[in-house]
Order: structure tokens, then C-alpha cells, then sequence
């Protein structure tokens, strides 16, 4: 059954991205309704940081690990045949 899900979001792209898009669009807005008076942090302060501050560290980890596997784990093209 998870196969068939799975099967029918790698077959459909644009569907898991504007997904994605609407839950971090609902979590702003969600955050718009949140109480700020007793912040404890400056982007407590701010609309939507915590949902901001996600995405962009979740896309800087997938960056950074993307370029540490090359530096690390990446072969030469002809590593086995030598």
C-alpha cells in the first residue's frame, strides 16, 4: 500500500511540491495568529521565521551534505576498473 503511494507521488512531482508549498504557506499563516507578547528570542518577534528559518536550514543541509558526499564518498570513474 505505501508502495502505491509512493509510486503515485514520484509520478506526479508538481503535486508533493505545491503540498509542500501549502503546509509552509499554512504554517505562516498559522503563525500569524500566535502570541508574541512573551517572545524570549528576537525572531520570536517576527511572522513566520521559525517556518522560514526551516526551509532555509533544511536547504542548506541538503547542500552541504550534497557537497560533503562528493568531497568524500565520490570514486573516480575508473576506481573499480583499476
Amino acid at each position: 500500500m505505501i508502495v502505491n503511494f509512493l509510486t503515485y507521488l514520484r509520478e506526479r512531482p508538481g503535486l508533493l511540491k505545491w503540498s509542500f508549498v501549502a503546509y509552509l504557506v499554512f504554517a505562516i499563516g498559522f503563525d500569524f495568529f500566535a502570541d508574541r507578547s512573551h517572545a524570549h528570542f528576537w525572531g520570536d518577534h517576527l511572522v513566520g521565521f521559525w517556518a522560514v528559518f526551516a526551509l532555509v536550514g533544511c536547504l542548506a543541509m541538503i547542500v552541504f551534505c550534497k557537497g560533503l558526499s562528493h568531497v568524500w564518498l565520490e570514486r573516480d570513474k575508473d576506481h573499480y576498473d583499476k
